[in-house]
């Protein structure tokens, strides 16, 4: 459970994030950005399969538009889920052909960290899907990342994303998974 604080009167789930650490340095990471209330608009298991809607299809090319655009980024392993993405990204230290953007708002994120990428990437998206008649779409504020250190890691990152269909009936952020565990509990 993240510790909460209480911040201009109102409780704040405190940062995962390592304070030590410089997000936007050279690193294989592992991210989790899911829809907000978990809702499962980007498609379906079917057979064990993720099957895209409109809307799927919209974050799965957004996602691979990530590396496109960054020149610092290269990804890995990805899967759409029905209401989340996992991904492997990949931070180089070539910054020099990134494709600039109007930013209408300061952000305090560093340029080409990995929260200024997922940023972006949420912001695309998201207009994206409003644009075509989905207005009540939105993204969780915040995102699951972890630091990939080593080989062994690596590999098991990726074979988890790979086989995340085929699990979706065990899946913590399946809604209908949860709800039958919380049926189970109260009993």
């Amino acid at each position: 459970m993240h510790k909460a604080t209480l911040y201009k009167d109102k409780y704040r789930v405190e940062s995962t994030r390592l304070r030590e650490w410089d997000y936007s340095s050279f690193g294989y990471y592992f991210v989790t950005i899911c829809t907000k209330n978990m809702e499962c608009v980007f498609g379906e298991i079917e057979d064990g399969e993720m099957r895209l809607s409109g809307i799927g299809e919209i974050v799965s090319e957004g996602w691979q538009k990530t590396e496109q655009i960054r020149a610092n980024v290269k990804l890995d392993g990805w899967i759409v889920m029905p209401n989340h993405i996992h991904g492997i990204i990949i931070l180089t230290n070539d910054h020099r052909k990134n494709v600039e953007t109007t930013r209408r708002v300061v952000s305090t994120l560093k340029p080409n960290s990995l929260g200024s990428i997922i940023g972006q990437f949420k912001s695309i998206t998201t207009k994206r899907i409003h644009s075509i008649g989905h207005s009540d779409f939105a993204w969780q504020s915040r995102f699951y990342d972890h630091i990939i250190r080593n080989e062994k890691s690596l590999q098991k990152i990726r074979e988890y994303i790979h086989n995340n269909p085929l699990k979706w009936d065990i899946d913590e952020n399946n809604p209908d998974f949860l709800e039958e565990r919380r049926k189970n509990e109260v009993l």
